[in-house]
């Protein structure tokens, strides 16, 4: 049901990306605009779809690994993908000395899931099989194409907004500089806009994602455990908020950036406390602790 939901969240999103390509183009070139913006619509949902595994993974300067690099990692997500009857996803690892951890791709079958070199120093094995457990669910829960093509979306937006200030919209007499109403609105609501859509698929996902990893892996208490841990070190060790992670950013485990400023207004994590407190309760209600692993 849950899957079903965000295919249905995936077509709106991309409809209304559609619809505010051939808006724009409608409203720039008339008919001839139109049937551009058509052929460039076709190109972007393609390209979203198709390729929304790359923008993240490009913009956190992850390389893919190998099983004799990575054992323990590999274990690991066969373990958990095995249990539950999905592929293997790709695996990927980030130089990043930030602890943090993201999954991608379109489907189970198209799924990469990349932790940071900073993760893999902090998280002992147990903490390391609850981050994945929650990356895995957001593959199996169908979120991640959801915040690629959000993030697509909010691109468009941002970009349409900065198209917009350089277009005479009327009410203004200086004809060699843009006008002031669509400076100051523009401005302010595209990004704002784009934010918005971002917010409003990532707070609930991550504490869905949360309890299904924790579900997965039948052990709440690990993950807290490395969400406190990976809390503190990406306060400690910010990425900077420019750039292609500003559109990555909703898809990690954590927010990467320090509070205020454009890294505010993009902030897609519910507090860091609640999520904590919530596994804690799930692990009270359901009994469930440490789980022991086979050596």
């Amino acid at each position: 049901m849950h899957s079903h939901r965000n295919g249905l969240k995936t077509a709106a999103l991309l409809g209304l990306l559609t619809a505010m390509i051939l808006a724009l183009g409608a409203w720039l070139g008339g008919s001839g605009g139109l049937v551009f913006a058509v052929v460039l619509s076709l190109a972007l949902n393609a390209g979203t779809y198709f390729f929304s595994d790359r923008i993240a993974l490009r913009a956190m300067r992850a390389r893919p690994v190998s099983e004799a690099e990575f054992p323990a990692l590999y274990q690991i997500v066969r373990e958990l993908a095995t249990s539950v009857g999905q592929p293997m996803p790709r695996l990927y690892v980030s130089p990043s000395r930030q602890p943090n951890a993201f999954a991608t791709g379109r489907s189970p079958k198209h799924a990469a899931v990349a932790v940071t070199v900073g993760i893999t120093e902090i998280l002992d094995r147990r903490e390391l099989r609850g981050v994945i457990g929650h990356e895995l669910s957001h593959v199996y829960n169908r979120d991640i194409l959801i915040s690629s093509v959000a993030a697509s979306l909010a691109g468009i937006v941002t970009m349409f907004a900065q198209l917009a200030i350089f277009l005479p919209l009327g009410g203004g007499d200086d004809e060699d500089g843009p006008n002031p109403v669509s400076l100051l609105l523009m401005l302010i609501l595209g990004p704002l806009a784009a934010s918005v859509i971002q917010l409003a698929i990532s707070r609930n996902r991550e504490f869905q994602a949360d309890a299904s990893g924790a579900t997965l892996t039948g052990d709440p208490l690990a993950l807290a455990s490395a969400l406190e841990k990976i809390h503190y070190g990406a306060q400690r060790l910010p990425m900077p908020a420019d750039g292609q992670l500003t559109s990555a950013a909703h898809l990690m485990i954590a927010n990467p950036f320090r509070g205020g400023g454009v890294a505010a207004l993009f902030s897609t994590h519910p507090p860091m406390a609640e999520r904590v407190r919530r596994l804690h309760h799930l692990a009270a209600i359901t009994g469930t602790g440490p789980v022991q692993f086979q050596r």
